[in-house]
């Protein structure tokens, strides 16, 4: 074989595995998993709690501290107000064991719970568990029926609150 047939060969094998992992992605209209995660608040959170009664937020983050999470987590502590109207409640998340997320809120002042997967687990059925073994930056609007409305795979740190304040009035997410 010529060098030039192997490549082609890797860049196809390559290509054809970069299709099937785009094709097991979670997508708009799939019914989101269901997770059951300790938060910051001291409570345990459940998605199937809110079946019924009210959309959710959940915006994984990488890793707390760092610099994007940190102007992440900011917008939000600081612009929750932006998001209060809605029938919605959102939620941060990331792989981050429970102290130090709760750690992390406190600093940033975030009165809203961050929830902790520390066995990535639930990072893993959302399809947001990176190679570094983190979570990547994306944000799941799902439905008080649990399917997901609207992914966000390009989040502003910087305009979190207000990205998602005007992603909700998007999908017509009734106010209270």
């Amino acid at each position: 074989m010529t060098r030039i047939s192997i490549l082609a060969g890797l860049f196809l094998a390559l290509w054809l595995g970069s299709a099937t992992l785009l094709a097991n992605e979670l997508q708009v209209g799939d019914r989101a998993p269901d997770f059951e995660l300790q938060a910051t608040d001291g409570k345990t959170y459940r998605l199937s709690d809110f079946r019924g009664e009210q959309a959710v937020v959940l915006a994984w983050f990488p890793k707390a501290f760092t610099r994007g999470c940190t102007i992440e987590c900011k917008s939000l502590a600081e612009n929750g107000h932006l998001l209060a109207p809605f029938e919605a409640t959102y939620f941060m998340a990331s792989v981050d064991p429970l102290d130090i997320n709760v750690r992390f809120a406190a600093e940033m002042g975030a009165e809203f719970p961050l929830l902790s997967d520390e066995d990535k687990s639930i990072a893993e059925a959302y399809g947001v568990l990176n190679r570094h073994g983190v979570a990547s930056r994306h944000t799941f609007y799902i439905g008080k029926d649990g399917r997901i409305l609207a992914i966000d795979r390009n989040v502003r740190p910087s305009t979190s609150a207000e990205d998602m304040a005007a992603k909700l009035a998007e999908l017509n997410i009734p106010t209270q």
